[in-house]
């Protein structure tokens, strides 16, 4: 077995039993630390497949940013997790039966057979100046780029809808009117008066 294998498994290993972790935790703060190792493990393969920028992009948006977001919002949220628990342990059998039937369906579309990896010819070798970055963007904007418009529409109407969520008009919040600030003058807010001065003595 090579170090290049070897290592995979590793990171392989590391990240299914981190995802298991994710989803068996009590504790919200917990599994959400778990998931940012599950993506470190997922960058370690993304590098041995040589492709660097998706790892780099990885770690930096996802772990660095993301998951960063969610672990402060999990610590300062108060979070019944006795009320978790007992819906974790109502809803297992239910939740066993839903990710069995995923594992199927994942192995019917993802299998060799469908897609066809088992005739695939062996990649090329790539010349030392091979950058991965343009050829992701290559592939990107020229075989995928219906996809990645589809892609974009939905992630553009995700911040429509959430913008609407937040900005909408409710009756019991105050908010500012910017134009009506900039109109005000200082004799209209500022009263001065004058009073005579008094002693204690």
């Amino acid at each position: 077995m090579s170090f290049e294998k070897f290592l995979f498994y590793v990171f392989a290993g590391i990240l299914v039993w981190s995802a298991m972790m994710v989803i068996t935790r009590k504790n919200p703060v917990h599994s959400v630390l778990f998931l940012v190792l599950a993506f470190f493990n997922s960058a370690g393969l993304w590098m041995l497949a040589e492709a660097e920028f998706l790892a780099i992009a990885l770690v930096l948006v996802y772990v660095g940013a993301v998951m960063v977001l969610f672990l402060f919002v999990v610590m300062m949220l108060d979070i019944n997790l006795a009320e978790l628990r007992a819906g974790f342990v109502k809803s297992a059998p239910v939740a066993i039966l839903v990710a069995l039937l995923m594992g199927v369906q994942m192995v019917l579309v993802v299998g060799a057979d469908r897609f066809g990896l088992s005739s695939m010819p062996a990649p090329e070798p790539k010349s030392a100046d091979y950058s991965n970055t343009e050829e992701l963007g290559l592939a990107l904007f020229t075989q995928h780029l219906y996809a990645f418009e589809i892609a974009a529409v939905i992630l553009l109407v995700g911040i429509i809808a959430a913008i609407s969520l937040t900005m909408r008009r409710r009756p019991d919040n105050k908010y500012q009117d910017p134009g009506k600030q900039v109109v005000v003058k200082a004799k209209d807010r500022l009263r001065i008066v004058k009073m005579e001065a008094e002693s204690t003595q």
